[in-house]
Formats: C-alpha cells, structure tokens, sequence
C-alpha cells in the first residue's frame, strides 16, 4: 500500500462515496462531474493506494480514517 497523504480533497470525496456504495454515474452526478473525470479520480486513487479494486480502496480509507461511510 503506498502513502495515503498524497490524496487529493477530491479524491477524498471520491473515495468516500465510492465506500458508500456509488457506482461512476452516480459520483458523476452528486459531485458534478463527468464519467470521464470521475473514472480518472477512481483510478489514481486506485493507484495511489496501491490496490485493484475500489472495495479493498474503500476498506483502506475507512480503517486508515481517510474517509468516513454512512452505514
């Protein structure tokens, strides 16, 4: 896993709502923003956490308290 520090607020948002359960579409819509720019902030989060997949990046935001999720 490499540093968290490095994430963007964006990123954060991102992240967080990813953690909670949003599809591309759906982060697109709340924060504003395209698909095309939602799918470049899930995938340099992806890559600045060193994982695959958004469920272990929502996991390592939420046990690292990057982000915090609405359960």
């Amino acid at each position: 896993m490499k540093e968290t520090k490095s994430l963007t607020e964006r990123e954060k948002q991102v992240l967080t709502l990813m953690a909670n359960g949003y599809d591309n579409n759906q982060i697109s819509k709340t924060l504003f923003i395209s698909i095309h720019t939602t799918k470049a902030h899930v995938s340099s989060i992806l890559q600045k956490l060193g994982v695959n997949n958004r469920t272990v990046a929502s996991v390592i935001g939420v046990k690292l308290q990057i982000i915090d999720i609405n359960i």
